[in-house]
Formats: C-alpha cells, sequence, structure tokens
C-alpha cells in the first residue's frame, strides 16, 4: 500500500531539486546530507517512483520528479506567501522576489526603482533573470515577468508599468549614402535589413507597420540576425545595415547624427511594459512592495491587488 509522503518530506525533495544538490539542500534545510538522502530515499520508495537521477557529479530531477515539481512547486509558494504575509505586522519586507524580464523592461522598469526598493526593505533579496523568450512562471517559481502586453497570456494578471512605447526604422547616413533611402515600408525588401530572431518562437520577428488606419507586418531581407537587440543597434551604427528597434534605444543617436529615423509616420504608438503574475496565486508581500513602489515612482494608477 502506497504511504503517504508527508511535508516535509515533499519539501526536502524540492529543495534538492531546485539546488541539484543533496549537499547545498542540507545545508539550506540544516540537515546532513546522510539524513536528507534518507528522506529522498523513503519517499521514493514511498510513492513508488525514482524521483531524481544520481550520479557522483549531479544531481537532476528524474521525467517522474519533474511531474512532482511542476504540482506542488504552486502550494509550496502559497505556504510561503502565507508565512511571509505574517510579517507584515512588522512592517517589514523580506525574501527573494523572482523576476522575469528582457534587457529593455530591466532598464525601463526594474533599474530605476532597484535603489529604493533595496533601501526601503532590507530584509529582501531580488533575483532577476534576462530573457526574451516567455517562462511559466509558475513552474519557474517567479513572483512576476515584465514583458511588452500584447504578448501576455489571457490567464495572467497584467499590470501597466510604463508608457506607451514606437518602434524606430534607422539607419546609419554611411549606410544610405551607398544603398540609398527607403520612403515607404516595400523600398525595405530592396534593403540589407538587421533581423531579430525569436528564439523559442523559433521565426523572424515580422516589422510592424501602420499609417491611416493601414496595419501590415513585414519579413524584410538581410544578412544580419540577432537575438540581441543591443548588438543590432551596434550594427546599424557601424553602417551594416537599417534597424528596427525601440525608439528610446535610437533617439540618443538620432540626436548625435550618428543614425537618421527612416519611415517615421508609419511606426504608431503601443502599450508598452507590463509585469503579470498567475491569476490565481497569491500575492506575496515582496511582490507588492515592488508594485506599490513601481505605482509611486511613475506616478501611475497600478492597480495593486489585496
Amino acid at each position: 500500500m502506497m504511504r503517504h509522503a508527508s511535508l516535509d518530506d515533499l519539501a526536502a525533495f524540492a529543495c534538492v531539486a531546485r539546488l541539484r544538490s543533496f549537499t547545498r539542500a542540507a545545508a539550506e534545510l540544516g540537515t546532513s546530507t546522510s539524513n536528507l538522502s534518507h528522506t529522498i530515499k523513503r519517499l521514493e520508495e514511498g510513492l513508488g517512483v525514482r524521483l531524481l537521477q544520481r550520479n557522483s557529479r549531479s544531481v537532476s530531477a528524474s521525467d517522474a520528479g519533474e511531474e512532482l515539481l511542476r504540482s506542488i512547486a504552486p502550494a509550496f509558494q502559497s505556504i510561503d506567501g502565507a508565512m511571509e504575509a505574517l510579517q507584515r505586522s512588522r512592517n517589514r519586507v523580506s525574501g527573494t522576489l523572482r523576476l522575469t524580464a528582457t534587457r529593455q523592461a530591466y532598464e525601463m522598469v526594474i533599474r530605476p526603482v532597484l535603489p529604493v526598493f533595496a533601501a526601503a526593505h532590507p530584509d529582501a533579496t531580488v533575483e532577476v533573470l534576462i530573457e526574451y523568450a516567455f517562462r511559466d512562471i509558475i513552474a519557474d517559481q517567479f513572483d512576476a515577468g515584465i514583458r511588452l502586453g500584447e504578448k501576455i497570456e489571457q490567464d495572467m494578471i497584467a499590470l501597466k508599468v510604463g508608457p506607451d512605447l514606437r518602434m524606430a526604422v534607422a539607419a546609419a547616413p554611411s549606410y544610405l549614402a551607398r544603398h540609398g533611402t527607403p520612403q515607404h515600408p516595400r523600398d525595405l525588401m530592396g534593403h540589407r535589413c538587421i533581423n531579430y530572431r525569436m528564439v523559442a518562437a523559433g521565426t523572424i520577428y515580422a516589422w510592424e507597420f501602420e499609417r491611416n488606419g493601414l496595419a501590415f507586418e513585414m519579413r524584410v531581407p538581410g544578412p544580419l540576425t540577432f537575438n540581441e537587440p543591443g548588438l543590432m543597434l551596434d550594427c546599424a551604427l557601424d553602417g551594416l545595415g537599417i534597424a528596427y528597434l525601440l525608439e528610446h534605444e535610437v533617439a540618443p543617436h538620432i540626436a548625435r547624427g550618428t543614425l537618421t529615423r527612416l519611415l517615421d509616420d508609419w511606426t504608431a504608438p503601443f502599450p508598452g511594459f507590463f509585469l503579470y503574475y498567475p491569476s490565481r496565486q497569491q500575492l506575496r508581500p515582496v511582490l507588492a512592495a515592488f508594485l506599490d513602489l513601481l505605482r509611486r515612482q511613475s506616478g501611475q494608477r497600478i492597480a495593486v491587488p489585496e
């Protein structure tokens, strides 16, 4: 007969799986490596499946272990949130705030408020993972993500945390002197464009244009493709082609004359960055404090749920 797993045993397994090490997990849990190994063995025998793959150098979750981890992670997050909520009576925010964001979102949304957040909440820790693909923030145990609003799944709570944005088509004067200046988006088909690869989607980003109610997308030709906008900007500055980047990224270079803006009347404003988190997830105090700071720093009406 299968024995029911205890909460302590499941917590021990989750810790080993997260840290990928019995030694580090034992230190975090305040126990010995041998006791922790015995706990995991007891849990596996009770469940009748192997949860962890072990060798002399590493530890990783098995397929069954990954499935179990995905199931119990939200529950442990809720427990952690409930325990942290008890600390509100002391008016102190603690724990780790884990965020996933693009570099542009970090620069525009997170970086400006980090000094104030760190000073106001010395017991809190902020962990930011910079990436461009979407993550399963429940399975990967993130508190929230920051992305452009149009890309966010419908089952997430999304809060606008920045101004509207615009894209900009830009090229160096040296490039335009050699290849000419496009007057219409369709002219880009005869130019050397610098493309952006969406790695998770496995495709090249289509440039978006809109004017007088006419909106369309174009996949443009070009010899250079990157998955990092900063490298695209560098290539545009080097005169290697035409780039399609966020307006504020190219604005300083346009002001200095090192880049020329093209097709300005074809790039309309669109909603900017949103912070999102699962609708069924209890709002942890550390995330609530971060949202409150964003609201106060930006002067925007960011609704922070109770």
